[in-house]
This record gives C-alpha cells, structure tokens and sequence, in this order.
C-alpha cells in the first residue's frame, strides 16, 4: 500500500516507575511474559505490515531492544532501530528519523498499544478518503480489578479511565474537534468553518485516541519542520491539523496563527463526566461545503483529518502507566487471551510443562505460570501472571499480581494487587498489598506494606 511504518516505542517513562531498569527499558516490560513491543510488531506482521522503522528513547535501551527484535524476529520482520534522545517527544522523535521516510504516507503507531484493531483497516481507510490524517478512536478501556483481591479485601468495580473530547460529523468519519488534557478543563474553541460546513457535530467523550495513525508523507513533513516546537504528535500536530481544515495554511499560505474561533458551545462546568455518560449532537444553523469525498470546488486547499472508529468487540489499551500494566496483564490472560500467542488449558489457565507445583497448590482460572518456575506446597495463585525461573515457597497466596522473572518468594508471604519486578527477594511472611517493587529489591521478613512503592536508590 506504499506505507511507511514508524513505530515510537519510548525508552524511559516515570509514569512506569519503579517497574523500568536499565535492563527492562519501556518496550520491554513484560505483558504475559512476553515484551509490550511484541504485540504491535505482530499486530503490523498480521497485515503484512513487516518493514518497520523502530524508535526507542536513549542508546542503552535501543541496543537491547534492537538485540531482541534481532533475536525474535529474525526472517520474519525487516526493522530499523533508531536511538533518539529522551524526552523528545513523539514529534521530535518523527522529526529524526523524517529523513528515512520516503512513501506517500506514513503509519505510526505507539510501541506500547495492545490491541486487535488491524492497521490496514486504520491504512485503508486514509487512502479512501484521501485524509491528511486518519486516526485510530476506540471504546475507552476500563480499569481496575474486576473481582475480590484489591485493598482490604474489597470487590471494586472497574472505572472508566480519564476521557478525551471528541467531535464527530454525523457519518462518524471526520475528526473535527479534539480535546484533552487540561483543555477539558476549559472552554473548548470550535472552528465556524468547520462548522458551516458539516452543519452538525457528534460530541464524544466515550472514545480513547490509540496513538495510531495514518498520515500524509507531505503534510506531516511540513508541520514538523514549519512547527519547530510541536513536542507531541497527540497534542500538538493531531490537534492543528484537525483545527485548520478547510483553510489554506498547511497546503499554500505558509503558517500563521490567527483562529477563526467560535466560543461558547462547551462549557468547562463539569461538563466531561455528564459527557462520558452521553452522546451529544450539537446542532448548529451553519450549512456549507460537504466534509466528505465530493468537496466543493471553492474550497480547494482543505485537508481531512479522519477517524476509524474500532468495533466495540475489539481489544484496544496503552501501558502508560501502574495501572494500565496490571489491566494489561489481567486481560491478557482474561477477557483479552486470544492475544496473548498462548494456548490455554481446560482449566483456562497456562501452567508451563517446566513448571512444578508443590502438594496441594492450586493455580486458578486466568492465571500463567512461565518456564522453570516452582511452587511449593499448599500456595494459592488467582488472576496473576508469574514469570520464569520463579522460586516460591510454601503456604504463599498470589492474587491480581504480577510477579516477574527470577523472583524468590519465601515462605507465608501474601502478595495482593501488587507488580514484583525482576530478581526481587520477599523474604518469609512479607505481605505486600498494592505495591510496587522496583528490580533487585529485598524485602524484609515480617514486614507489610500497602500502596507503597518499594525500590532500590
């Protein structure tokens, strides 16, 4: 299809503190045992998607994460890792690699999405509208532990995560407004232009942006380079393009900044969670020239951004965050399964042969147990991932966790809602309710700790 694929798949974040290390840098972090980066490299190889551009923040963790892709893929993807500094942002990150692009458009995609949505249908979509660019919209994901086995023992719900505001036309195929952030807290600008010209728009607050998109090679260029300071695809390129339809500046007239603005249609008061309960139709008395493939003669120079919404049936999140990771994780081996590569046993679980369970020890429903990890007698292991090479001892409960690879797990210890990093110690009887603990970490005998996060200075 003459795309170009880049896929920024980070390096550092201290959103994912204590979890990352210098061995286990972002694209890394494992996700039923297996690298986040691994789900977006087959998702892109499922639609024959196989010559890729990969950029990863910081030389150290771009070495390791070209050394695995190396190792994994070999013979199956052509992949070009890319070092760039850290915290350049997504736009900086597109800014160095701009001059390897050479393809009519460009499909980028963020190295931390878990999903089944296929890209050629985000791809095909761009090229049938002939967009600018075209955005991947899915159902937001919620988040939290769907059954007992967080703090105190308490069932809690799922939450919705946070929102963005969206603007829709009535087909559902044109981006026309994109808020988030602290603009949500604001009174949100709306272009008259656009306006007149689809007439009404469809306010969402129930769809999350899944950092993948198609763009023009051209257009995307020219706002890089033109917008020196544009630090984030999401927040600065996606959001100009979408505001600047239907003028001429990004294709003839060079950039300016005035704002052919219209205030007043959404209020800051408090207005995001009545929205994220409801769809709106905004009508407005403005008609004009037809957003879709048959735009007027008189408006020659406007561009399209579009949008593909995903089917409500499919899988779509984002470890950016503690949370995210364990959802992730839970779902992978859950409601999710079908992506995480595994076959699944009868007992809905995956007990690897290598691994050996000690006398009456029970390993639930949607749970994994990797290579060469041993259990002792009378533990109990429900809704978590456990890594390999794992040493546990007896008379120890693991519920919604996810513990890594090489951990040691001594006698009595109870581990609740929590993430152990990698070659951690938990010392007998630890009880850890709602932590974190960073790579390496000894935890102490006896001790107990809730909503704490525990690492190495």
């Amino acid at each position: 299809m003459d795309f170009q694929v880049v896929v920024l798949a980070g390096g550092e974040s201290k959103s994912l503190s204590p979890l990352l290390s210098d061995e286990i840098p972002k694209p890394l972090l494992p996700v039923g045992n297996r690298p986040v980066l691994s789900y977006v490299l087959e998702l892109l190889e499922s639609s024959n998607l196989k010559d890729l551009i990969v950029v990863v923040e910081g030389e150290n963790a771009a070495c390791r994460v070209g050394g695995w892709i190396s190792s994994a893929y070999v013979d199956r993807l052509h992949v070009e890792v890319a070092a760039v500094p850290e915290d350049v942002g997504t736009a900086g990150a597109l800014r160095a690699v701009a001059h390897h692009l050479t393809a009519n458009d460009v499909l980028i995609v963020s190295g931390d999405l878990v999903s089944d949505v296929p890209p050629g249908a985000v791809a095909a979509t761009h090229r049938r509208h002939g967009a600018a660019v075209t955005t991947l919209l899915c159902n937001a994901p919620i988040t939290g532990p769907s059954e007992s086995g967080s703090s105190g023992g308490k069932d809690k719900a799922k939450k919705p995560v946070k929102h963005n505001i969206v603007g829709l036309d009535p087909t559902r195929q044109f981006l026309l407004l994109v808020a988030s952030g602290a603009e949500v807290d604001k009174d949100i600008r709306v272009q008259k232009s656009i306006l007149r010209a689809v007439g009404q728009m469809e306010i969402r607050a129930d769809l999350m942006d899944a950092h993948m998109y198609a763009f023009k090679r051209t257009i995307l260029q020219e706002v890089l380079d033109q917008k020196n300071t544009f630090h984030s695809i999401r927040h600065d390129v996606l959001p100009y393009l979408v505001r600047t339809q239907l003028r001429s500046e990004v294709l003839a007239n060079g950039f300016n900044h005035s704002e052919d603005g219209w205030n007043g249609t959404l209020s800051s008061q408090n207005n995001l969670a009545w929205l994220s309960q409801h769809r709106v139709i905004a009508p407005f008395a403005f008609h004009g020239h037809d957003l879709g493939p048959k735009d007027s003669a008189s408006v020659p120079k406007t561009h399209k951004c579009c949008a593909y919404i995903a089917n409500k049936s499919k899988y779509c999140a984002r470890l950016n965050s503690i949370q995210a990771f364990s959802d992730i994780n839970r779902d992978v081996v859950g409601e999710a399964s079908h992506l995480s590569g595994y076959s699944f046993s009868v007992q809905n679980n995956i007990v690897h042969p290598s691994a050996e369970l000690g006398s009456k020890t029970t390993v639930g429903p949607q749970c994994m147990l990797a290579e060469g990890s041993k259990l002792g007698d009378k533990c109990s292991v429900k809704r978590s991932v456990i890594g390999r090479h794992c040493r546990i001892g007896s008379n120890v409960k693991i519920v919604n966790s996810v513990v890594m690879n090489h951990v040691v797990i001594d006698d009595g210890c109870l581990v609740q809602g929590s993430i152990v990093c990698s070659n951690v110690q938990l010392q007998e009887r630890v009880v850890l309710k709602d932590c974190q603990v960073g790579a390496g970490y000894v935890v102490t005998s006896g001790s107990e700790h809730k909503s704490e996060s525990l690492a190495r200075k």
